[in-house]
C-alpha cells in the first residue's frame, strides 16, 4: 500500500531532532523496519519524520566505567558482529544474530526496536535479563529508566512526545557467566513465537545468579521470577535446568494468534526455557 503524504527532516544533531519532536505531531525514523511498514499499511499517518539515522553521535559501542553504552542508532548487525559485545556482553551479540533477515539487521536499530516495544521483538527478553538501562533525550536533558521500567505494555513506553532512546546501557559480562539466547521463530516476520534470554553465573558449582527474560509468551517481555528462584543457590545440574525451565510460563497470561494458542506458547515456553538454561550451565564456568 502507499502512505499518507508526509514531511521529511534529516537533522545532523540530536538538539536538532529534538527541536523538530517538539510539538509532538512527528515521529522519530532511525532504520525504519517497524515504522514504514506501519505507514505503509496506514496504520500510522505521521505529518512528518524526523531521521535521525545519519547522526553521528547516536551510533557507538563503547566501554565506560564497568559498562557498555550502546547507541540509539546502532544496527543489530553492528551489534551482532562487535568484539566488544563478543568478548564482554555476548548475550545481546547473540541475541541480535537471531534477528529477521540480514537486510533487517543492516538496517534495523537497537533504538527502534527498543522504541518500538514489540512483545515478540527479541531485545526484550536479552536486555531484561542483563538489568539494562534506557537513556532516553529529552528538551530538558537526559533521564535514566530500567529496561523493566522503560516498556509498559504492547507498544507502549514511557517515552513522552518529543523525546527519544539515546542509548542503552548494560553492564559488562563477569568472565565466568553462562548466557543463551534461545528461540521460536515465527514463520512470517522472523519475530519470537517465544524467546528465551538466560545470564548465569555459577560459584563452588552452585548457581549464584540468575536472570531470565522472556519474550513473545506474553503482552510484553517479563523476568522468569519463579524459575530464577528455584534455580538460586541450586546445583548446577540437567535436573535443574528442567525444573526451572518447568516454571518459565507459571502464572503468565499467554499470547494467542494464527501460529500458537496460549497452551502451545506456554509448553514452548517450557521447553525452550529448560533448553537455554541447560546451555547457559554449560558455558558458565
Amino acid at each position: 500500500m502507499i502512505t499518507h503524504n508526509f514531511d521529511y527532516k534529516r537533522p545532523a544533531t540530536l538538539q536538532e531532532a529534538l527541536g523538530l519532536l517538539s510539538d509532538g505531531s512527528s515521529k522519530v525514523l532511525a532504520g525504519g523496519m517497524s515504522l514504514i511498514p506501519l505507514m505503509k499499511l496506514r496504520l500510522a499517518a505521521p505529518e512528518c519524520l524526523v531521521d535521525i539515522g545519519r547522526i553521528a553521535d547516536l551510533n557507538y559501542i563503547r566501554e565506560e566505567n564497568g559498562a557498555i553504552h550502546l547507541g540509539a542508532t546502532v544496527t543489530h548487525y553492528q551489534l551482532e558482529n562487535s568484539p566488544l559485545l563478543r568478548s564482554k556482553c555476548p548475550l545481546l551479540s547473540e541475541t541480535a544474530a537471531h534477528i529477521g533477515d540480514p537486510m533487517v539487521r543492516n538496517r534495523g536499530t537497537l533504538g527502534g526496536s527498543v522504541a518500538h516495544a514489540d512483545p515478540a521483538s527479541d531485545y526484550p527478553a536479552s536486555l531484561l535479563a542483563l538489568e539494562a538501562d534506557v537513556v532516553i533525550a529529552g528538551a530538558s536533558g537526559d533521564r535514566t529508566v530500567t529496561f523493566a521500567d522503560f516498556i509498559v505494555e504492547t507498544f507502549t513506553t514511557v517515552l513522552e512526545p518529543g523525546e527519544i532512546v539515546r542509548e542503552i546501557v548494560v553492564p559488562v559480562e563477569h568472565s565466568s557467566a553462562g548466557y543463551c539466547y534461545e528461540k521460536v521463530v515465527q514463520p512470517a516476520s522472523g519475530f519470537a513465537i517465544v524467546g528465551i534470554a538466560l545470564r548465569i553465573r555459577k560459584e563452588a558449582g552452585r548457581i549464584a545468579e540468575a536472570h531470565i527474560g522472556v519474550t513473545g509468551l506474553a503482552s510484553k517481555a517479563f523476568r522468569a521470577v519463579a524459575a530464577e528462584q528455584a534455580l538460586m543457590n541450586g546445583s548446577a545440574d540437567p535436573a535443574a535446568a528442567k525444573n526451572a525451565g518447568a516454571l518459565i510460563a507459571d502464572g503468565v497470561d499467554a499470547n494467542s494468534d494464527l501460529y500458537a494458542s496460549p497452551e502451545y506458547r506456554n509448553h514452548l515456553a517450557r521447553i525452550h526455557g529448560a533448553r537455554a538454561i541447560a546451555i547457559a550451565l554449560s558455558r558458565a564456568q
